[in-house]
């Protein structure tokens, strides 16, 4: 049996998790408030912060550092890699430290994870961080040279649904065609091709709108508002990223409200929440020709997946092109422990993160 620690940190929390091989024995959300974090400079400052948290917890709860076999932590922004479970090296971790792609909590995952690992003389990794990057070359063209498209999806989460439906259908991951859409706050969709993800929407960049955030928009449309006066920069980001979507219509980012709304006969509601089951069925479809029509099932994740409303209408829209599946909620926590498991089992090889030397 292999006993391994598994590590999120987020903007207000850290979640972790004890799992026995592929069975979760303890999991515990840690809640940091704004007084508490308003200390630290920086991200990295609240290492040894979330360190120590992390570590009593343990110590209380009969997980002392010295039982486990592995740590893990989420991934964080780090350079563009393909998919996969990745030791933590120095490399990563001074990328990490010195965020070099951007500062984000998910940036302690990989330290918290090689400082504990360390310390307890066991291996630490990361899976599927955010930075999966696997585009096919044309996928990456926009129609203006100074833009590309970029992979900036829910990796962790995609690749662990691919490869539980994989397994329900008899095969490995790399064995079949799949479109997963990933429904939450923020929303990806993505076309797996024999297990890569060879093109995919969302983020800040296109796709459908979600409960907060815009999705694509006409460009430009979009040019003229950014110069009629109306918002400055930081305002427009807003909009787009965390004041957009269903909250710039109807006021509200809960979708459970806004179905009651629809069913006490609010028709805007409606409209809009017909609209956005419609982008996110178009937008499945737009992928099928990635796939050259080749579609083994489509499959419906993430938080909005709960929602029996969505998955009738989405399905209703898609399921001529392929059987629909649903995996409601994410499976990161678990997904991280099954990484390293498959690393330690001896089913996969852990990956090197290498960056090129500096000339």
């Amino acid at each position: 049996m292999k006993k391994i620690l598994v590590m999120n940190p987020g903007g207000s929390s850290t979640k972790i998790a004890v799992y026995e091989d592929k069975k979760e024995v303890y999991k515990e959300n840690i809640n940091h408030s704004g007084e508490e974090l308003k200390a630290y400079s920086s991200v990295m400052a609240q290492l040894d912060f979330r360190k120590n948290l992390i570590l009593a917890k343990l110590e209380e709860n009969g997980h002392p550092l010295n039982s486990f076999d592995a740590a893990v932590g989420r991934g964080g922004l780090m350079r563009p890699i393909p998919g996969g479970t990745y030791r933590v090296n120095d490399q990563m971790v001074e990328d990490m430290k010195n965020a070099v792609c951007g500062e984000h909590a998910s940036n302690l995952g990989s330290v918290l994870a090689r400082v504990l690992g360390d310390e307890a003389g066991i291996p630490s990794f990361v899976v599927d961080p955010v930075a999966v990057d696997e585009f096919d070359a044309k996928s990456r063209i926009t129609g203006i040279k100074d833009l590309v498209y970029s992979s900036w999806l829910h990796s962790l989460n995609h690749k662990a649904v691919a490869r539980k439906i994989a397994e329900k259908l008899g095969g490995k991951y790399e064995d079949y065609n799949f479109i997963i859409a990933h429904l939450g706050s923020g929303i990806s969709i993505v076309p797996h091709k024999h297990g890569k993800m060879v093109d995919g929407s969302g983020g800040r960049t296109n796709g459908p709108f979600s409960s907060d955030r815009s999705g694509g928009l006409p460009a430009y449309s979009l040019i003229e508002l950014c110069y009629s006066g109306k918002y400055d920069k930081k305002e427009i980001v807003d909009k787009v990223s965390a004041f957009g979507g269903m909250y710039d219509y109807l006021g509200t980012k809960d979708l459970i409200e806004i179905e009651e709304r629809i069913e006490n006969g609010d028709e805007y509601a409606a409209l809009i929440y017909d609209a956005f089951v419609y982008q996110v069925a178009k937008e499945i479809c737009m992928y099928s020709a990635t796939l050259e029509g080749k579609v083994d099932r489509i499959v419906l994740t993430g938080g909005i997946a709960h929602s029996k409303k969505v998955v009738e209408e989405v399905s209703r829209q898609v399921d001529w092109l392929a059987p629909v599946e649903v995996v409601a909620g994410e499976m990161e926590m678990e997904a991280l422990a099954l990484g390293v498991l498959r690393v330690l089992n001896k089913e996969e090889e852990a990956k090197e993160y290498l960056v090129e030397e500096k000339k």
